[in-house]
């Protein structure tokens, strides 16, 4: 069993969230430090597809060939090693972003926020 589970299994993981602006995304989480890795564009020169990563942190977006739902049914949690110089960053940036709460799980703190598409983050502090 154990050979089987070693050849047939998966190693890697990296969320592709559809969104109706590729672009706008980019522009989004590049405040949040990610950084462009790949990245394809039509003919036109629209962006169609992006990778974006930031150490262990990888995401990838693809342009929506269909309207989005209100709710995306998906939440991203990401980490960050100081909590409140990134909300003070996102606030002068104009982003909302809700308050540093303290839950059992993360009793550093997590803010909440929502990505031009209304994907739901909730950031916590780690080391």
């Amino acid at each position: 069993m154990a050979e089987t589970a070693a050849v047939g299994q998966v190693t890697g993981l990296i969320p592709l969230a559809q969104v109706a602006d590729v672009q706008r995304s980019v522009d989004f989480y590049q405040l949040l430090g990610m950084e462009v890795r790949g990245s394809l564009r039509n003919p036109d020169g629209v962006l169609q597809w992006v990778s974006l990563a930031n150490r262990g942190a990888e995401l990838m977006f693809g342009r929506a060939t269909e309207p989005l739902a209100a709710s995306q049914g998906v939440l991203f949690y990401l980490y960050s090693p100081n909590l409140v110089a990134l909300r003070e960053h996102l606030l002068a940036q104009a982003i909302k972003v809700s308050e540093i709460t303290h839950p059992e799980y993360m009793p550093k703190g997590e803010i909440c926020l929502y990505d031009p598409d209304g994907y739901t983050l909730l950031i916590g502090q780690i080391d």
